[in-house]
């Protein structure tokens, strides 16, 4: 069966291209969002020409939400030929690519999106629609996709404890001054101006975009073996109670209230209990 095509890819000019995400109804990033970005990121990598890439949301509410949990054997299953877990590897390339990532983030990022969202160099909210959220502890596992490995390094220890630790939903407000986002604006305002960012970068030459990339990513990103280690730690997760118990309850909350409402609100409804008939 072929699979349905979750990415559209523009060039919105020689050395830019536009990689926009649509997985409706709420953009779950499933093992297809990952095989298909994972093929998309290698082709850009091998382009000499592109200096720089605008990832955007064509669902509106979402940006990348967080993992399908009817997909979660599906995504540990999914490794390298090394055995490198995809999802880790496609961080890892996205952060390494001697391009520019650039995020124009509206509506809910959370979880192992917002993981990915983490990967990208740079982060532009739209200060009334982008929502952020890192629900694994709520729900009983740990976050292994770079969560608890990255936002410490952006957000302090304390604050990215109180991130993963609430599972709590973040305005972008909140978010940027938290250090989770580079930049908010308002939301007629985003576009543009990521656009005009985009177009700065990309007239300058790429190997120096390259190497002031490959310095700053020495001095502050993760060493590939935590992240791979957190992801262990996140299968190991998957196997425990807490989990396991919690998965029968939100299938049990969606139907009874839906899925649009459980997603435009998951940081409250982590925390309250299932209503009985």
């Amino acid at each position: 069966m072929t699979q349905q095509r979750q990415f559209s890819i523009e060039a919105p000019a020689p050395s830019i291209r536009k990689v926009t995400f649509a997985n409706a109804p709420v953009n779950l990033v499933d093992a297809d969002t990952v095989a298909q970005l994972s093929e998309i990121v290698d082709d850009l990598r091998g382009n000499e020409e592109v200096h720089v890439v605008v990832f955007d949301s064509a669902t509106p509410g979402y940006f990348f939400n967080h993992a399908d949990l009817a997909q979660i054997p599906q995504l540990l299953s999914s490794v390298t030929e090394d055995g490198t877990p995809l999802f880790i590897d496609l961080a890892v390339r996205l952060t390494n690519a001697p391009f520019v990532n650039i995020a124009a983030i509206r509506g809910r990022t959370r979880g192992g999106g917002d993981e990915l969202a983490l990967a990208f160099d740079l982060r532009y909210a739209s200060r009334e629609k982008a929502i952020f959220n890192q629900p694994e502890v709520a729900t009983g596992l740990l976050p292994g996709g770079g969560g608890a490995d990255r936002l410490p390094r952006l957000l302090g220890r304390d604050r990215a404890l109180e991130v993963i630790l609430t599972g709590q939903d973040y305005d972008a407000d909140r978010a940027e001054r938290y250090g989770w986002v580079t930049r908010t604006l308002p939301d007629a305002e985003l576009d543009d101006f990521v656009n005009g960012v985009a177009a700065r970068i990309a007239a300058f030459d790429k190997a120096s975009i390259a190497a002031a990339k490959a310095q700053i990513n020495r001095a502050t990103l993760p060493p590939q073996a935590d992240l791979r280690a957190s992801w262990a730690e996140f299968a190991e997760s998957v196997t425990w109670p807490g989990f396991q118990a919690r998965v029968p309850q939100f299938g049990e909350l969606i139907a009874q209230i839906g899925l649009d409402e459980v997603e435009r609100d998951l940081g409250n409804h982590l925390g309250t209990p299932i209503q009985q008939a």
